[in-house]
């Protein structure tokens, strides 16, 4: 062995380690480190509330599903009909009051009750003879209320589509119950009498609602 062999040998450090120390030292390091870290993050956050959502859009979804299902169905061919089955045997005893109507037609549609004067919103329908007659579904849809009123007497009320009721009012004999599906041209009473216009005798009064609000009825019947 040559005396050069004996010399003390110099620590050799790692290559990787150096590197790593080096990187370490770098100003712009951490601060990268962080953003990276940060939009890792915000990636995972964006995807759970991306699944989230989907999911509630595919409850809401389906729930509006159902209750579209449980709508009644109208053909859109059909059309309001009187609710009345006997014309020829029934007349329009009392119309509706228009604000755009004459002096004459409104003074007409005016029902005379605890000494006050109050317009009418629907259509009255009588037979000449006084007596009473079946009351029929104008369209087919699903019964919303049946119920007695202390005024009005026994009163029926029908969904139909678009957002369209008609209110079948001064009943007897009622035939259907809350939640009944009914038909087009369907009995559902027959024609009575009630306080609120009790001198009209035994008469069906008949209104319908469009979104709530009360409407003429002659602009419905014969139409879809």
């Amino acid at each position: 062995m040559k005396p050069e062999d004996n010399k003390p040998v110099k620590p050799v450090r790692k290559v990787s380690s150096l590197k790593w120390k080096r990187l370490f030292a770098k100003k712009w390091f951490f601060p990268a480190v962080y953003l990276a870290t940060a939009a890792l993050i915000l990636s995972l956050v964006w995807w759970y509330q991306g699944a989230q959502n989907s999911g509630v859009n595919k409850t809401n979804t389906s729930w509006e599903d159902s209750f579209k299902q449980e709508e009644p169905t109208i053909g859109k061919s059909e059309h309001m009909k009187s609710p009345t089955k006997e014309i020829s045997k029934t007349v329009e005893s009392m119309g509706y009051y228009d604000e755009a109507a004459s002096e004459k037609s409104k003074e007409a549609a005016l029902v005379k009750y605890s000494n006050t004067y109050w317009p009418h919103p629907g259509l009255d329908y009588a037979r000449k003879d006084g007596k009473s007659f079946d009351v029929l579904a104008a369209m087919g849809g699903k019964v919303l209320l049946v119920e007695e009123n202390p005024l009005t007497g026994h009163q029926v009320e029908i969904r139909h589509n678009d957002g369209v009721v008609t209110i079948y009012q001064s009943l007897a004999d009622v035939s259907v119950k809350k939640g009944d599906t009914v038909s087009q041209g369907d009995t559902i009473a027959k024609a009575g009498r009630n306080n609120f216009e009790k001198e009209a005798g035994i008469h069906l009064h008949f209104e319908v609602r469009k979104d709530g609000e009360s409407v003429n009825p002659a602009q419905y019947l014969g139409k879809q």
